[in-house]
């Protein structure tokens, strides 16, 4: 079981309308933000419950998967910067998934989050390529600390620097940069340039940017991301939406300027 009261002092409740989710999220920029994605792969409904929250609450963007087969169809399909995995799941196992993760080759960061303690499945977990293993009951700080720990090592390893012609970002030090010149953004804005610059030349619908920065559920019609997109396009420099452009009745996508 996981240590919940760790987890309950951290929770706060959820905006009750799509007015008060837009006012909190323009409110909320002070308290950082990351487009860091992250699978959780957990069948017992309260501990991903528990999980989810307290992690949107850090900032990171999180989806559930309750089963093994979905976390291997969501793995493959769409890029995550750290997969928690629990073992003991219905059909696939997350041994198997383990494994087959790394069959595919795909390099992205996993825990293992497990009330499986024998030293015996510690040691096959992390022979099958898992990063680090951690077991419940567990409290919610270490849980944190050993993610910020697996997020920076992949960063190290990756050369983190994301770079569009004369635009940079660093998402170790949340610089950014366009010709040279630094540029100041908000939490949001920077999160929300992060997951364009990691998406180049991809048209990202309202829908994703949304959910991928902000995970609340907005009323369709909010124009949220039409602020946020405006308002990078001043700091970039780019008024007429040369790279970042609109792509009529769809979204928008990031381009290198013509």
């Amino acid at each position: 079981m996981v240590t919940t009261g760790l987890v309950r002092n951290r929770l706060e409740p959820a905006a009750s309308s799509a007015v008060e989710g837009f006012r909190g999220a323009l409110e909320g920029e002070g308290r950082g933000a990351s487009a860091m994605r992250i699978l959780l792969v957990e069948d017992d409904q309260r501990i991903a419950h528990f999980i989810r929250k307290g992690l949107t609450e850090g900032s990171y963007t999180v989806d559930l998967a309750p089963d093994g087969n979905e976390a291997l169809d969501q793995v493959v399909s769409t890029s995550y910067d750290l997969v928690i995995l629990d073992i003991m799941l219905p059909g696939v196992d997350g041994f198997e998934v383990l494994e087959q993760i790394r069959g595919r080759g795909l390099k992205v960061p996993v825990l293992m989050l497990t009330a499986r303690d024998t030293t015996e499945d510690k040691v096959r977990g992390l022979d099958s390529g898992a990063d680090d293993y951690l077991t419940k009951p567990f409290t919610f700080a270490e849980l944190e600390a050993r993610i910020r720990a697996l997020l920076r090592r992949g960063f190290t390893e990756a050369a983190a620097h994301l770079k569009l012609g004369d635009l940079s970002l660093d998402p170790v030090t949340h610089a950014v940069k366009r010709g040279g010149e630094t540029l100041e953004l908000t939490p949001k804005e920077y999160a929300v340039l992060e997951y364009f610059m990691r998406s180049p030349g991809r048209v990202l619908t309202r829908t994703m940017i949304i959910e991928h920065v902000w995970q609340y559920q907005f009323d369709t019609d909010t124009n949220l991301v039409d602020v946020y997109v405006n308002r990078l396009r001043r700091k970039l420099n780019d008024p007429e939406g040369r790279t970042l452009q609109t792509v009529r009745g769809f979204g928008y996508t990031l381009r290198p300027a013509p």
